[in-house]
């Protein structure tokens, strides 16, 4: 079960496209995102692909040390914490306190219930901070939660008290992840600056924040993981990471960094860019992700480092300009295995086969450039279901795939994997369930995903040694097609009764016995094509029971199989 399958989804889905000179770019079309997120909150999702908002502020919540969220939610709402403890691997953390809304609450009124949970968990668990997380049922019931804050913040002792400045109604989790964090830095910022006095100092090194790990984030544990060894070998210290592990009574140290480092698209731009206007912060927004993405990541670090050591630098002394070639090239060729993959047989192997890649905006445009330049193979569609980085999506991946899929329906993206029939697919849990259906191998690159997705060994996606790790995920996820087909051909074992006993999902259809074994007479790693063949023309000559004959006039007609 993933975390999306249990969060509420958008009724109105609808698709529509549109095309350029050189690839085919689709849209989906839909109501307003007013909407759209206000059914969200009235329907169970069957799946979905981002969360409602609130899922991305108590996410934000849950990733600092001793930050309490208190929910304002009906129940039903509260199954963030069932989540969190499902999916990732921590001996503990802080859960979510959920003030029900039922109808007592209705009747009488929010206010009580809302400020005597405050100042309870104030009293109880002296967090730095409480953050009040609305939802689309507070939004409707159209609650004044901001005078509740106010009068729960004069009996909450020493711990702040914030509520969460996100539309429920116009954002998704994402989005809401993104603003909130830009939230919590501004106030912890700001207020160290206006009350407290304090000024940034810039530290002596060269120094270097990473904005936008969090909890149930795709490996992001294993990315910060791998950037910090990096930095340190290139001799850059890590300032903070944050929101991942860090305290909020810290962030006024953010500004003592040289520069921020915003490793994924969906968390950590907004805060990086609050830093860089009123700090004058450089940052960085290069993705890390395979051997070339990371050699650009480190040539964009090395600019900013020379830039800062100018400007910081007092008059009259020697700067000092670093130079990170050679620990590029050394990394390259001596780390990571991935560059001297990229140039043997078995990776030669792989040239021209056809990928399907679908996720989020930062993995999937950083895994289809991978394919496409680095492993030469065909990207036949490259796709996001973060519509708000559509334009930067496009940007990233329109020289490397031959169409864009930019949608949050996940039927669509089924329909054009079916259409297109790539030998691999690589994209979300959702993805993997497609692959099944349609014996096509899938690897995971993106959320939303399953607990074997939150490993317990180190496995990043960034770095040198996340290029390994999406080496072998590439490579394991083509050859294992190619490995059932010859143990299935000399008797290695036998699948043909497991594959035949689920050959469609279709409920209009029925596979006779002649027909089905007739079909486990095809070689297996072609058999999804066939059967996906037989049944569209039973269909279109409104056939209802597939037998060896109709498959023989289906081959006869089609002129092979």
């Amino acid at each position: 079960m993933s975390a999306a399958s249990l969060q509420a989804a958008s009724l109105h889905r609808g698709s529509s496209s549109s095309s350029s000179s050189s690839k085919k770019i689709h849209y989906a079309s839909g109501r307003s995102s007013c909407r759209a997120n206000s059914a969200r909150a009235m329907k169970l999702a069957y799946w979905m692909y981002s969360g409602p908002a609130h899922i991305g502020t108590l996410r934000i919540a849950s990733s600092f040390q001793n930050v309490h969220a208190i929910m304002h939610a009906p129940l039903g709402d509260d199954y963030f914490n069932v989540l969190r403890s499902m999916l990732e691997r921590e001996r503990d953390f802080t859960p979510v306190t959920a003030s029900i809304v039922d109808r007592h609450v209705l009747a009488e009124g929010s206010k009580s219930k809302v400020v005597e949970g405050i100042t309870r968990k104030a009293a109880e668990d002296l967090p730095d901070l409480i953050l009040l997380t609305p939802t689309c049922t507070s939004s409707i019931l159209q609650e004044d939660l901001e005078s509740f804050v106010e009068n729960a913040s004069r009996n909450s002792g020493m711990s702040d008290v914030i509520l969460a400045d996100v539309n429920h109604y116009r954002v998704n989790e994402m989005q809401a992840a993104d603003r909130t964090l830009e939230q919590i830095v501004r106030f912890y910022v700001d207020k160290a600056t206006k009350e407290e006095g304090y000024k940034p100092k810039k530290t002596k090194r060269p120094s270097a924040n990473i904005i936008g790990p969090t909890t149930l984030g795709f490996h992001h544990h294993h990315d910060a993981r791998e950037l910090k060894r990096m930095l340190g070998e290139m001799g850059i210290d890590v300032n903070m990471v944050t929101p991942e592990g860090g305290r909020v009574t810290e962030l006024k140290h953010l500004t003592d960094a040289w520069f921020n480092i915003v490793p994924y698209r969906e968390t950590g731009l907004m805060a990086a860019k609050y830093l860089e206007r009123q700090f004058d912060m450089p940052f960085t927004d290069t993705v890390p992700m395979g051997i070339l993405g990371t050699n650009d990541w480190i040539t964009s670090i090395q600019a900013i480092v020379n830039e800062q050591a100018k400007a910081l630098a007092p008059e009259g002394e020697e700067v000092l300009i670093v130079d990170f070639d050679d620990y590029s090239k050394r990394q390259t060729l001596h780390v990571s295995q991935a560059a001297w993959f990229s140039r043997s047989v078995d990776c030669q192997n792989l040239t021209g086969k056809r990928a399907v890649v679908f996720g989020d905006a930062t993995h999937a445009a950083m895994m289809t450039r991978i394919l496409s330049r680095e492993m030469c193979i065909r990207v036949v569609c490259a796709g996001t279901y973060a519509r708000h980085e559509s334009d930067w999506f496009r940007e990233q991946v329109q020289n490397h795939c031959d169409e864009i899929l930019i949608t949050d329906d996940n039927t669509q993206v089924a329909d054009m994997i079916a259409r297109l029939e790539p030998a691999a697919i690589f994209g979300t849990q959702m993805e993997r369930h497609v692959g099944k259906r349609l014996d096509t191998p899938c690897g995971v690159i993106s959320s939303p995903v399953h607990i074997q997705n939150f490993p317990l060994g180190f496995r990043p996606f960034f770095g040198y040694e996340g290029a390994n790790q999406i080496s072998d995920l590439v490579y394991n996820s083509f050859a294992l097609g190619m490995e059932d087909h010859l143990l299935e051909i000399f008797g290695g074992h036998d699948t043909k009764e497991v594959i035949t006993k689920e050959l469609s999902s279709a409920d209009d259809l029925i596979w006779l016995d002649s027909g089905i074994e007739e079909l486990g007479n095809i070689p297996g790693f072609v058999r999804g094509k066939v059967k996906r063949n037989v049944e569209k023309f039973a269909r279109h000559f409104n056939i209802h029971e597939i037998s060896a004959e109709v498959m023989w006039k289906a081959k006869e007609k089609a002129g092979k199989f």
